[in-house]
């Protein structure tokens, strides 16, 4: 089977991030928002970028064209269509409610777009998903804990809480008290770590938030002992290459450090994390990995496993999706 049809879990995908040039402009129409371009062309243009917080300004920026839950029901649906072709068997998504305030938007509204959304990808196409809500770093710690109270009555609609957004001068230790009431509800933690930020972030982040998962994870190279900590805990880190190379994390994909990762026994996983805005999907990471990276099929079949073992699904849906990596 070919690495781009391979059966995989998408476990780092933003959903405003899969929000593509053809419906930024319908929405923006639909919703009288006004926007600074006229075509695809001239979208696509913006979306060029070469760091964090470039791309983090255009974002947000897109981000105000969704404004009632139908549109994140459109958007959901239609990031399910491109990754039904790819290989994808469950998804766990990534949205910030917190961006969407000022819009009048209640936590309770996005969230019944989105799980309409994932309704009809699962009749449609058979693909299962869970929601995974994220503070924004950038925002002070009691945004976070109003966010965390306005999510808690809906805790059994979502799997877990996660933190996103710029890292730099931002560390998890500022959102103890968020994670902790999270983690008091039942709920699972993930957290953005190590990225732009250094590998103290990861660290915080798995002592101070909890996390069962890191997303990206790459500068933990710089510390070997947590390096050697976090691959012998088996705590998954959710890597996206090529956005990693779009946002200036590595200067080219040849120069990302995932053989090493890879090499040194950390439980790594491939995501798309903004397809979109870079115009990636997770199965072109798969591809670019094969072709670019030179990592072997095998090892790409084990990560497709371990992106179902990594999830959050019942541990017998985990066992019966890996089952499908031949």
């Amino acid at each position: 089977m070919e690495l781009m049809a391979l059966a995989k879990a998408e476990l780092h995908v933003h959903l405003e991030g899969t929000l593509e040039p053809d419906m930024l402009l319908a929405l923006a129409r639909k919703n009288q928002v006004s926007v600074p371009y006229a075509n695809r062309e001239e979208v696509l243009a913006a979306y060029r970028f070469g760091s964090l917080d470039a791309f983090l300004k255009l974002y947000y920026a897109g981000m105000a064209v969704l404004r009632t839950p139908e549109d994140f029901t459109a958007l959901t649906e239609a990031y399910f269509d491109k990754v039904a072709g790819q290989g994808v068997k469950h998804a766990e998504l990534f949205f910030d409610p917190q961006a969407h305030r000022d819009k009048g938007l209640t936590f309770a509204q996005i969230l019944a777009g989105i799980e309409e959304g994932c309704r009809r990808a699962r009749a449609r196409h058979g693909i299962s998903s869970l929601l995974i809500p994220c503070i924004l770093r950038h925002l002070d710690p009691d945004a976070a804990l109003r966010l965390v109270d306005e999510m808690l009555p809906h805790k059994d609609r979502i799997v877990a809480v996660g933190l996103d957004s710029s890292e730099q001068g931002r560390p998890p230790s500022l959102f103890v008290q968020a994670f902790q009431r999270v983690r008091d509800a039942g709920l699972k933690t993930v957290a953005h770590a190590g990225e732009e930020g250094p590998a103290e972030y990861i660290q915080q982040a798995i002592d101070l938030l909890g996390v069962s998962r890191i997303d990206h994870g790459v500068r933990i190279l710089d510390d070997a002992e947590l390096t050697r900590r976090v691959a012998r805990a088996g705590i998954p880190l959710t890597v996206c290459p090529v956005c990693n190379v779009r946002l200036g994390v590595f200067g080219t994909l040849e120069q990302h450090n995932l053989p090493q990762l890879i090499e040194a026994g950390l439980a790594v996983t491939l995501h798309s994390d903004d397809p979109a805005y870079i115009q990636s999907y997770i199965g072109d990471n798969y591809v670019a990995c094969a072709q670019r990276l030179g990592i072997q099929e095998s090892t790409l079949r084990t990560i497709a496993r371990r992106s179902f073992t990594a999830s959050f699904l019942p541990e017998a849906e985990r066992k019966r999706l890996s089952e499908l990596v031949s």
